[in-house]
C-alpha cells in the first residue's frame, strides 16, 4: 500500500502539506489509472499491478492530524502490516526539488506520521517517502508555510522530483522486494 498524506482535497490540495496526494495522484496518472473517493476509507484509492503485485493507492480526505485513522481503516481491510506500507510526506528539513527514501520508526515532528504510529499502535520501522518542501526563515511560521501554496519555482521543483522519482522507479524498486 502506498499513502501520500494529505488534507481535505478541495481546500488544502494545492498546499505544500498535501505533497503526498500529489505524488499518489501523479503515480497513479502514469499508470492510467484514477483514483475514487472510499467513504469507508474516508479518502481517495485506486489499485495498481506492478510487477505482479497489487498496490494499493490511498489519499486521506481527512484532516493531517487525524490521517493515521484512514491508513488503519484500509489497512485493516486489506490485511497489510505497516511494514509493508509506504508513506509519502512532506518534509520541512529537505529542500524542494529533493526526495529522500527512509526506512526507519519515527515521526519527526510530523503530525500526520505521529498519528499513523498512534493508530497502528506499534514501534515498528516502516517506509517513507520524504518530499522536501524547504523551511520557512522563521519557526514560528511553519504552521502557515505548510499550509501555504509553493511559488511557481518551488512547485516545479517539487513536480518534477515527483515525476523523476515515478519515472525512475525510485521507490517502488525499493519498496517492492
Amino acid at each position: 500500500m502506498i499513502v501520500g498524506l494529505s488534507n481535505p482535497k478541495k481546500k488544502y490540495h494545492k498546499t505544500r502539506h498535501n505533497v503526498g496526494s500529489w505524488y499518489i495522484y501523479t503515480l497513479a496518472k502514469y499508470y492510467c489509472s484514477v483514483l475514487k473517493e472510499e467513504k469507508k476509507f474516508f479518502g481517495f484509492t485506486t489499485c495498481l499491478n506492478i510487477k505482479s503485485n497489487l498496490i494499493y493507492l490511498l489519499v486521506p480526505n481527512i484532516f493531517m492530524n487525524i490521517n493515521g485513522y484512514s491508513v488503519h481503516k484500509m489497512a485493516s481491510f486489506y490485511k497489510i502490516s505497516l511494514s509493508q506500507i509506504l508513506i509519502v510526506h512532506d518534509d520541512l528539513d529537505l529542500d524542494p526539488g529533493i526526495i529522500k527514501y527512509k526506512y526507519s520508526y519515527g515521526h519527526s515532528g510530523h503530525n500526520g506520521l505521529r498519528n499513523i504510529i498512534k493508530e497502528f499502535n506499534t514501534q515498528v520501522n516502516f517506509c517513507r517517502l520524504r518530499v522536501g518542501i524547504g523551511r520557512p526563515k522563521n519557526k514560528n511560521e511553519i504552521s502557515s508555510f505548510v499550509l501555504s501554496i509553493p511559488d511557481f519555482r518551488e512547485l516545479n521543483l517539487i513536480q518534477k522530483s515527483i515525476s523523476y522519482a515515478i519515472k525512475e522507479n525510485f521507490t517502488l524498486l525499493n519498496f517492492i522486494q
